[in-house]
């Protein structure tokens, strides 16, 4: 039984591991998106391409940033 909660557990730690690593990357996209809006040098679709975000995304955090 100690076994399988063992197993368990090293499970769970590596899904945690996993979604911490998902998210890092989430953020870092998401701030090179505000790096390069603010730079206002690329085209939207460019900053699609280079951030690995969808279209729809860029659009959204532009129209936030623009909105006081």
């Amino acid at each position: 039984m100690c076994k399988v909660f063992e197993e368990l557990r090293q499970e769970g730690i590596q899904e945690g591991i996993q979604e911490g690593m998902q998210r890092g990357e989430e953020r870092r996209s998401i701030q090179l998106v505000h790096d390069m809006l603010a730079a206002g040098k690329y085209a939207l679709e460019e900053i699609a391409a280079l951030s690995g975000l969808p279209l729809s995304e860029i659009q959204r955090i532009q129209a936030a940033r623009e909105t006081p």
